[in-house]
């Protein structure tokens, strides 16, 4: 494979994203009208649905190959870096979600922030996937390490479907879901619904690209850990000759 043509397979999926993120621009602020009761504001969901589904798909890949490294049979090594680097993708979309929904709240609400159901459940989502980060992070055995944070990883994903659920199961201040909603019935149609299918599609295509990203440093991370500890573990009978002859010589006299 030619240097360009190396070039061009790196770039292509930048180009992807950016283009996609560029049509949902398009449509979002230009396309698509403003709302007939919340008017422009209304136009932060085109945002905000996206983000927040895809923190929900970042964080069941999370759990999905943590799973799969804690079963004996499918246990591997890419299950584990996966799961970590979804994770880490998906608390920067859960920010995201709480600092685009207080932008929309203040207008519609009157307040930045207020004691809701969905967006306590999703305070507490973020904060048990920044532990669950620190977590990986605590100096361990490799494999020790990755299955205790495998089954961190399983109880946090617990709060997904609360998160989700919240606004059926209590009252709350926060609207009833747009599109997944109890009675399947969308609440959005026409060039509105288009507008939040590209902010899905493209989000998507986000989530895939920093995935990718974050995955590949994770397994050179890993790689130069691993060299480092063989390092460290050499014994002394591997030093070059060189080295034990220079370590072994007198000093000269003075």
């Amino acid at each position: 494979m030619t240097m360009s043509a190396v070039r061009i397979g790196r770039a292509a999926p930048v180009a992807l994203v950016a283009a996609a993120l560029a049509v949902l621009v398009w449509l979002a602020l230009v396309a698509a009208p403003p709302d007939a009761v919340q008017g422009d504001a209304q136009r932060l969901m085109y945002l905000h649905v996206p983000v927040a589904w895809l923190a929900y798909l970042a964080y069941g890949i999370t759990a999905g190959a943590s799973l799969l490294y804690l079963v004996p049979r499918t246990r591997r090594d890419r299950w584990d870096l996966l799961a970590g680097a979804s994770a880490e993708v998906g608390v920067v979309f859960t920010a995201l979600t709480i600092v685009d929904g207080s932008l929309w709240a203040r207008p519609i609400w009157g307040i930045w922030w207020t004691w809701d159901a969905r967006l306590v459940t999703t305070a507490v989502l973020l904060f048990l996937y920044l532990g669950y980060l620190a977590l990986r992070r605590v100096p361990a055995p490799a494999g020790r390490r990755a299955r205790r944070s495998a089954v961190v990883a399983l109880i946090a994903f617990i709060d997904v479907p609360v998160v989700h659920l919240s606004v059926i199961w209590w009252r709350t201040l926060h609207q009833q879901p747009t599109v997944l909603n109890p009675e399947l019935a969308p609440q959005i149609h026409g060039i509105m619904a288009l507008t939040l299918l590209e902010g899905v599609v493209a989000f998507t295509l986000l989530y895939l690209l920093l995935l990718r990203w974050r995955y590949r440093l994770a397994r050179a991370e890993a790689e130069h850990e691993a060299l480092v500890l063989a390092l460290a573990l050499r014994p002394p009978s591997c030093a070059p000759a060189g080295t034990a002859a220079v370590a072994s010589a007198p000093e000269p006299v003075r």
